[in-house]
């Protein structure tokens, strides 16, 4: 298959799921390695294709706009109450698009996180530590923001509450 045949198909998979695609599932699906996948997202990109790269796999931008509800926490802890955050957030219902920090340099950094389980946070949480990573929230001693996405306003109530009750909300 050609190049240009291959990034075709690229985007005929990403635009038939909201899920995220592992760069591994990709290369298998299309039968080359993950480096070339890895240059065929970046060719993609750079020709005006928004897809975002994300801890579980590749995702297309429209796929984040499945529901109209979302609201940005801003969040205060250290990296070991990282998963009781994530948690409260998945448990109440809601979807965890991402993580923002502001950086003294570089202005706003952003993480596409799109974490809806327990599940899945513990994947990213077992991803950071056996990368021997930090989280971005590292950067800003422990300020944060999430954007996390609901089915309803009840579901951002709930999670302020418990964040709030938690000690990890940050307040004005």
């Amino acid at each position: 298959m050609n190049p240009i045949n291959r990034r075709e198909n690229i985007l005929a998979i990403l635009k038939t799921t909201d899920q995220p695609i592992a760069g591994s599932e990709l290369a298998t699906r299309l039968y080359v390695s993950r480096q070339i996948i890895v240059q065929d997202i970046s060719i993609l990109r750079a020709s005006g294709e928004q897809i975002l790269a994300t801890p579980q796999g590749y995702l297309l931008m429209q796929a984040l706009t499945s529901t109209p509800y979302r609201k940005t926490f801003a969040t205060c802890h250290t990296s070991e109450e990282m998963p009781q955050e994530l948690e409260i957030m998945v448990d109440a219902g809601g979807k965890v698009l991402d993580v923002i920090v502001e950086h003294p340099v570089y202005g706003e950094l952003r993480g596409i996180l799109m974490l809806s389980s327990r599940r899945g946070i513990s994947i990213f949480i077992n991803n950071i530590k056996n990368s021997n990573s930090k989280p971005l929230s590292a950067l800003t001693h422990g300020i944060h923001l999430h954007t996390v996405e609901a089915s309803s306003e009840e579901v951002f109530i709930h999670i302020e509450r418990e964040l709030d009750k938690a000690g990890l909300l940050l307040k004005q």
